[in-house]
């Protein structure tokens, strides 16, 4: 008997620790690969979605209902020797809309700088203090970057645990001979990337986050005009940000994973809404500006 009440603690103890936080869908495609041996890009997938979906990345404790549901898709286009390679990687993650089945989605981002050792059936290690392999860096380092957004929806300093891990990933990064880590090398890559989304001058975009998702869309359903107001008032926001520099890199992540939608959200506003969030749509994001005067040509069968 006491025997099995120890088993149950211990089972009890397990379930309230939580799941892991994420579910992946993880993708490698060798298609451009010449090789006879396609083998080792299927031990591949399978050792990343392992990494990704079976470590706990967090301490906060998350139902199996929370996990974020993430995306993954590695192009291979080059194999460099038997255990290198050469590539892109495609990130793409999403959060549920309170009261509905729809999912925004918060990060989309393709990165072409992807040069990594593999040799089949080794462990994948990883670790916050040294750079252990540019796989499980890059890897980590997109992790915590989901992590952070999603926890940016829910609270305004709810993020900045993970963007500062993400940070620590590049500056440990540095004498990497890979790129993709160092400011120097592009205005628009992982070091820029973490910078940012660290940047006090930026802070907005964590106002921003929380208060379009936490305020404006998961209320979007039941009151639709207040939820409006409320993601019209954090897309203002983010003007502090593009007035301080144009060329901002997390402007551009925002609006490539939600132009599409504010198009959506905006189609039964009023008129005079529909006027401007347009204007501020299209001084801060300019590179959508095509795509939102569907907004104001669609005022005639606004309220």
């Amino acid at each position: 008997m006491k025997k099995l009440l120890v088993c149950l603690l211990l089972v009890a103890s397990i379930v309230d620790v939580g799941a892991q936080e994420l579910l992946c869908n993880v993708r490698v495609n060798s298609s451009q690969v010449q090789t006879s041996d396609r083998k080792v890009f299927q031990t591949m997938q399978t050792a990343i979605y392992e990494f990704i979906n079976n470590k706990k990345w967090t301490s906060a404790n998350i139902q199996n209902e929370e996990r974020i549901e993430c995306t993954i898709m590695i192009n291979i286009s080059k194999k460099i020797s038997n255990d290198e390679f050469e590539g892109s990687i495609q990130i793409q993650s999403t959060r549920p809309i309170y009261g509905t089945s729809y999912k925004s989605t918060l990060f989309n981002y393709l990165d072409n700088n992807f040069r990594f050792k593999y040799l089949e059936y080794q462990s994948l290690e990883f670790s916050e203090a040294t750079h252990m392999s540019n796989l499980t860096s890059v890897l980590a380092f997109y992790i915590n970057i989901i992590l952070g957004l999603d926890f940016a929806t829910f609270s305004e300093d709810g993020a900045y645990e993970y963007f500062n891990v993400a940070q620590k990933i590049v500056s440990n990064a540095q004498n990497a001979r890979e790129t993709g880590w160092k400011a120097f090398e592009s205005d628009k890559n992982r070091y820029w990337l973490a910078h940012d989304l660290m940047d006090q001058r930026y802070s907005d975009f964590h106002t921003c986050m929380y208060r379009y998702h936490r305020m404006g869309m998961d209320k979007l359903a039941e009151e639709p005009d207040d939820a409006r107001f409320e993601i019209t008032e954090a897309l203002e926001s983010l003007k502090s940000i593009y007035r301080e520099n144009t060329s901002a890199f997390i402007l551009k992540l925002f609006f490539d994973a939600k132009s599409d939608e504010i198009i959506k959200i905006y189609s039964e506003a009023f008129p005079n809404e529909k006027a401007r969030i347009s204007k501020t749509l299209m001084e801060i994001d300019p590179s959508h500006s095509s795509k939102y005067q569907a907004i104001t040509k669609s005022s005639d069968s606004g309220k």
